[in-house]
């Protein structure tokens, strides 16, 4: 489905359509430079974002990567007794250090991603706390070796189509990003308190300006400027557009598990990342090797999807297929309905 056809839906307006494309190619862009490359007023594209932001179609904000922190990120996989994998998920989503949690297996199972700043953090609740709830039935438990996608990859086909070459090459497009890296950096960095604070205030609002950062973090609106570069450029934090899948059309998630031949999981990886349907995909240690997050149109797209051009990859041996009944959080952003929550 391409923008065009994304507009016809109904869904989004035309306009709406090329403003999200812009802002995936440059989540930071001024609206003014998005304006003039898409022959809009900067009062009009100003207006359109924040609509769509109240309406919960989008938000763009500044995501760190634990990895590049030293910290260890695991996805987790509970099966729940009946009636109350919901509270468990409500409960799990709650947390600052879970940042991605849904429901899968017809409301019985929850899947959700932890990163452990600590050993003693991460044994606390996977160790302790989850095995002795009387919710859980069972826990299975992956560290995450290496990622292949995830961020700024989310929806690019969507939005294919949007936008003339001449305009994608004016806004900076470049393809869709690749962000193979590995899950835990062998020199992490360190933050400073300003690095700390201005994370933060990034987290809220992706756009913030240089102004309103330095003030959050106790700097000049340069030296904002400056940081903020550096931590991008060190792979700390990446500024990312989320979007709400069913805006575009794409009503059905699912997490797929694989079994890859070992000689096979980085070529498998790498070509996962380049389907535009996976919003994630990551090597992963336990009895499935490889984890993907993956978003169609509808269940017949899921499986022309996934027994096509992901199962025919030279290397997968086996697949399990889990819809995702609801989302409940996703990159930290919680999600009510198919709208995503805005903060405050």
């Amino acid at each position: 489905m391409n923008g065009s056809q994304i507009a016809d839906s109904g869904m989004l307006e035309p306009e709406d359509v090329r403003i999200l494309r812009a802002l995936q190619i440059d989540p930071r862009i001024s609206f003014a430079t998005v304006a003039t490359v898409l022959g809009l007023s900067e009062l009009t594209v100003a207006r359109r974002y924040r609509r769509m932001v109240r309406a919960g179609t989008i938000r763009v904000i500044g995501v760190v990567d634990p990895g590049a922190l030293g910290q260890s990120r695991w996805m987790v996989r509970l099966r729940c007794r009946p009636g109350s994998a919901t509270a468990m998920a409500e409960s799990l989503a709650q947390r600052e250090d879970v940042s991605w949690v849904a429901l899968s297996a017809a409301g019985a199972e929850v899947t959700f991603a932890v990163r452990s700043r600590s050993r003693e953090q991460r044994d606390d609740l996977l160790g302790h706390r989850l095995p002795r709830a009387a919710a859980v039935l069972d826990l299975q438990a992956s560290a995450i070796l290496r990622q292949f996608v995830g961020g700024r990859g989310h929806y690019w086909a969507a939005l294919t189509g949007a936008l003339t070459a001449e305009q994608e090459t004016a806004l900076g497009a470049a393809g869709t990003p690749f962000t193979e890296r590995p899950a835990v950096q062998r020199q992490p960095h360190r933050l400073s308190d300003q690095d700390t604070k201005l994370l933060a205030a990034l987290a809220v609002d992706g756009r913030a300006s240089f102004v309103d950062l330095g003030a959050a973090a106790d700097l000049t609106p340069g030296r904002a400027s400056r940081r903020l570069q550096a931590l991008v450029a060190g792979g700390v934090v990446h500024v990312d557009v989320e979007i709400t899948p069913e805006a575009l059309g794409f009503r059905t998630r699912a997490n797929l598990w694989l079994r890859v031949h070992p000689s096979k999981i980085k070529a498998v990886g790498r070509a996962t990342a380049e389907m535009p349907e996976v919003g994630f995909a990551a090597a992963v240690t336990g009895p499935h090797n490889l984890h993907a997050v993956v978003q169609c149109r509808d269940l017949d797209h899921l499986f022309e999807f996934s027994t096509g051009r992901l199962g025919g990859l030279p290397g997968v041996e086996t697949m399990e297929v889990s819809p995702v009944l609801r989302q409940l959080k996703q990159a930290g952003t919680r999600v009510d309905g198919d709208r995503l929550a805005t903060p405050g």
